[in-house]
């Protein structure tokens, strides 16, 4: 079939994208889905900060790609083989998709399963194929498996979770990527608990949703971090006990004070290799840094050996969450529909694809935490 996608030639072009335009809105072929693939009809797709990442050239991409990897949608068709799921339902999708044989995978780790990662690092589907080209015929690549930038995709059944239908589809989209990973951070990687003092550096999508899930797992101190105050009211609404602005030269000390000599778990979300120096300066003795914001892929950061051994620290990463997406969104957007993980609090604005690019700039600058690509408009 013929659909509407919005494809990326180049990495690395210079803001305003407005003007560079990474993307560029054409008209694609997508094939039908072969033996153990689903067709969706892409109904929401949320612009990420990891996204944005891509852009920017921090992180390598086999091109031209379709971009996206947080969407949601409805099941059209079905290939061969395939039993999770069926035409007419309602489906998050996430860009962990383990091969569900392998050591990581049994082991309920499918976020790092090699198998899965080596194919969507050449573009390519789970099963191998590739099910995009361009009109003229030539290759198009596949985006972490998923591709949501655009009308329609296929992809493999892991890559689904099913939704309730009473959760609207730029809400459901969230859950592919901003959800489960604040989310599960707080519960599966860190598996915060009662009582317990928290910050959360970088309040965009998934560090609001790693401050919803801490005071739903009873955190009694929620700090939350930024470089941009203006996101503070929306983070004191979401479950942040207090808010502290990262460019203040006393940061660390303030967090001390809060919390009487630092926290028991700090979550960087921004990927920044300064922040990430913070949080292990604010955590407690015996306390956690937890590291789930993705930055430029050559970049280290070092570690003071003699105090992260006496004071027993740990240095934890938490890729998509760390969990199992088949058994967390659902657990999420039965939070969600209870009204404890209010996650529609992140949607920013409808976009359509003439304003994808300049959505970008939008997520650059900070003055939005998740706008939401209509594909076949409002």
């Amino acid at each position: 079939m013929r659909m509407t996608a919005a494809v990326m030639y180049e990495q690395g072009l210079p803001a305003p994208f407005a003007q560079s335009r990474p993307f560029r809105i054409e008209e694609v072929e997508l094939e039908g889905p072969g033996e153990g693939e689903v067709l969706v009809e892409i109904r929401g797709a949320g612009l990420c900060h990891s996204d944005l990442s891509v852009v920017e050239g921090l992180r390598k991409r086999p091109l031209p790609i379709v971009g996206g990897h947080e969407g949601a949608g409805i099941v059209r068709e079905v290939g061969r083989g395939v039993t999770e799921c069926q035409p007419g339902d309602h489906v998050a999708m996430a860009a962990v998709a383990g091969c569900g044989k392998c050591r990581t995978c049994v082991s309920g780790r499918p976020g790092l399963c090699q198998a899965v990662s080596g194919a969507r690092n050449e573009g390519l589907l789970a099963t191998g194929a590739r099910r995009l080209r361009l009109l003229d015929g030539g290759r198009l690549n596949h985006y972490s498996g998923i591709s949501v930038y655009a009308q329609y995709a296929v992809v493999v059944p892991q890559a689904l979770v099913k939704l309730p239908k009473d959760v609207p589809f730029d809400v459901g989209a969230l859950f592919g990527c901003a959800v489960v990973t604040g989310a599960g951070a707080v519960f599966n990687s860190a598996k915060v608990r009662q009582g317990a003092s928290v910050a959360v550096i970088g309040l965009g999508g998934v560090g609001l949703t790693a401050v919803m899930a801490a005071r739903e797992a009873g955190a009694s101190k929620i700090i939350g971090i930024d470089v941009l105050p203006g996101k503070f009211d929306l983070a004191r609404a979401v479950g942040a006990t207090d808010c502290v602005d990262a460019r203040d030269p006393h940061v660390v000390q303030q967090v001390l004070d809060l919390t009487d000599g630092g926290v028991d778990f700090a979550f960087e979300v921004s990927g920044n290799l300064s922040a990430l120096e913070m949080a292990q300066k604010i955590t407690v003795r015996g306390g956690e840094v937890v590291g789930v914001g993705l930055g430029k892929a050559t970049a280290t950061f070092t570690v003071a050996h003699l105090p992260w051994v006496a004071e027993e620290k740990v240095l934890r990463g938490s890729m998509m969450g760390g969990g199992v997406p088949q058994d967390d969104i659902p657990r999420y957007a039965d939070l969600y529909l209870r009204g404890r993980l209010p996650v529609d609090r992140l949607r920013s604005d409808h976009i359509g694809f003439d304003q994808l690019n300049e959505g970008f700039d939008l997520l650059h600058g900070g003055g939005v935490v998740r706008q939401i690509l209509l594909p076949h408009g409002a």
